[in-house]
């Protein structure tokens, strides 16, 4: 009934979508099997995508020729880039979609990838072969066969949804477990643990009092995420989103009860996520707070559901209406569905090769919630790695690694190789050594190329950034040979409250100081007007920001170049520690479990101490 495919991949969340795309735009033949084919793509949380440090993860996504952010852009309802006061390198897009549309988008462009087929079953067991994986083994009981797979199971193994005393399985909200794989794997020498993970109640958007709220609405200027030409809403027809506030009242009606909690009563095994607690861990950890930021969402154009961020929550039904109607526009609420806890299965990532590929099973490759991860953004990034290297693997050819200092996604990779993870991981910019490097602004002058060469991104991406940087290098010549009297610039310098210029200068150097946008020069000053006026908003914005921050990236480039030493010095395959008496027993442990390639990575190792690199380093002739 089915012919022996290239890759098989296993879920169709945000993992599995990039994974199957990727894959297939580079010419392997690829099925994509998923329980429920409605539910593709599904937004099982809150409907955004993108915030701080994700954003950037989707951009680098979609300079790698990935879906996330065109799916994005065609889908969302409101857009805004957060930490627009601070420093580039904090800039981070996020855009709140269309549920449903999110959904819808990510179907048809993956129905219209070539390659990709599609099955709805359950994978119960993995075909196993000499500790090679060969296949799947489905519910209906049928063997399909392929060169690699994928696993992208996100909550659903053994999954166990918990809403007050009540517990039952599922992987999402009426949609059943799996069972199986776990077991299958743990029997084969994997190491599985539980981690947990939340949601909040959705209400009925008729039922609020949004004057009671804070209206917070969209950009003007709408960046978006994709660096193709994609069509995007007009800033007026953006929907608005709302804040209100917990107080005193909601947290003693939660307080009641924590007596039924599953999470206080034990009932739930696996670590949360740290930073994004359930409402009932926040009141209880931060006792001495009087109240928390609530975020009212809408979940799409022509729904009424909104989204209550920031009231995750596993309590009982009726202890999270009674709280919620004592929330501040929220006193005559009625709820759709409650919010839920939900316990699952992952496999602690140290078990990992840096391209994905487990190191107990060959051509076994895992992405997403699996590796221990939460959010949509890092889950689609692990997919499309792991979608690349599989295609990589299957044909024969080196890995596709990216490093800490080239993306985010390299970042993200390697704390989880390295590290591991007990609690659900997300990624920060604080995670990010490099990020003044690692900005949203230039994803596609760091990745598109490598991308390119790969095969996976196309020939308009690479000419778009051709021309790109070009571009910004025309208007950096000509800010460097641009000279502007005082008297032209007196009414910028002015307006922006900068001392008056006391003789003729170059556009550059005005630019260096405090305050002063290049924008603002090219609408105040008719000297960089005239020739200025022509470039696209995104590229002045590129130039600005490289002469502004040059100094810093000129730093931080100096300390890759310093460390990248470390990074390319290799250690033997299958090198024998135990020969190396000086190291500690954490040291010779670790390095026999995660077999690090280069002396870089043994040196990021949790535990690792730094005169065990040393001890390395000189056995090694350094």
């Amino acid at each position: 009934m089915f012919p022996k495919y290239d890759i098989i991949v296993v879920g169709a969340g945000h993992a599995g979508c990039e994974a199957a795309a990727a894959a297939a735009n580079m010419g392997s033949r690829v099925l994509l099997i998923t329980m429920n084919l409605q539910s593709i793509a599904q937004m099982s949380c809150n409907p955004a995508m993108g915030g701080i440090a994700k954003g950037q993860i989707v951009r680098e996504i979609d300079a790698l020729g990935g879906y996330s952010g065109i799916v994005t852009d065609k889908s969302m309802i409101q857009f805004r880039m957060l930490n627009r006061s601070k420093g580039p390198a904090m800039w981070s897009p996020r855009a709140q979609s269309d549920r449903m549309l999110f959904a819808a988008t990510w179907r048809e462009m993956l129905e219209n990838t070539p390659n990709v087929d599609f099955y709805q079953d359950m994978v119960q067991e993995l075909i196993v072969n000499d500790d090679v994986v060969t296949g799947v083994v489905t519910g209906l009981g049928h063997k399909i066969f392929a060169e690699a797979v994928i696993l992208t199971n996100g909550t659903f193994l053994n999954g166990v949804i918990h809403i007050g005393e009540k517990n039952f399985s599922g992987g999402r909200v009426s949609e059943k477990a799996v069972s199986g794989i776990t077991e299958q794997l743990v029997s084969l020498g994997f190491e599985s643990a539980r981690l947990k993970t939340g949601t909040p109640p959705r209400v009925d958007g008729r039922s609020l009092d949004y004057s009671k709220m804070e209206k917070q609405d969209g950009d003007e200027d709408i960046v978006g995420f994709s660096y193709k030409s994609q069509k995007k809403i007009a800033p007026g027809q953006q929907r608005s989103c709302w804040i209100t506030y917990t107080n005193s009242e909601v947290h003693d009606v939660l307080r009641s009860g924590f007596e039924n909690s599953p999470m206080f009563q034990g009932r739930i095994k696996g670590s949360g996520p740290r930073y994004c607690p359930s409402i009932e861990d926040k009141i209880n950890r931060f006792a001495e707070r009087d109240r928390h930021q609530l975020f009212v969402e809408p979940e799409g154009w022509n729904t009424i559901e909104i989204y209550v961020n920031g009231f995750s929550t596993s309590l009982a039904e009726d202890i999270q209406i009674a709280a919620l109607r004592l929330v501040p526009g929220f006193e005559n609420c009625k709820m759709f569905r409650p919010g839920y806890a939900i316990e699952y299965d992952f496999f602690p990532p140290t078990q990992l090769n840096v391209n994905l590929e487990t190191k107990v099973l060959k051509n076994l490759f895992f992405a997403g919630q699996i590796n221990g991860t939460t959010g949509y953004e890092e889950a689609a990034c692990q997919g499309l790695m792991a979608g690349i290297n599989a295609h990589l693997k299957v044909k024969k050819q080196p890995a596709f690694v990216l490093k800490r200092s080239e993306a985010y996604i390299g970042v993200l990779i390697d704390d989880l190789i390295n590290k591991g993870t007990d609690e659900p991981y997300r990624m920060f910019t604080s995670r990010a050594e490099f990020r003044t490097l690692l900005r949203q602004d230039n994803a596609d002058f760091r990745l598109t190329e490598m991308s390119y060469r790969l095969g996976l991104a196309d020939q308009e991406r690479m000419d778009k950034v051709i021309l790109k940087k070009a571009q910004v290098e025309e208007v950096k010549t000509v800010l460097v040979n641009t000279g502007i009297d005082p008297t032209d610039a007196q009414t910028y310098l002015t307006s922006i409250g900068s001392a008056p210029l006391l003789y003729r200068q170059k556009a550059s150097q005005i630019l260096l100081r405090p305050n002063t946008s290049l924008m603002g020069m090219i609408d105040n000053i008719p000297a960089l007007a005239q020739t200025l006026n022509q470039y696209h908003t995104l590229v002045i914005e590129q130039a600005e920001i490289q002469i502004k921050y040059e100094t810093y990236i000129d730093k931080e480039k100096d300390l890759v170049d310093k460390m990248s030493q470390l990074e390319n010095q290799a250690i033997p395959v299958n090198f024998n520690y135990d020969k190396l008496v000086s190291l500690s027993n954490e040291a010779r442990q670790k390095f026999l479990k995660i077999q690090p390639r280069t002396l870089g990575q043994a040196s990021r190792i949790s535990g690792v101490n730094p005169s065990d690199v040393q001890i390395l380093m000189v056995f090694m002739g350094r």
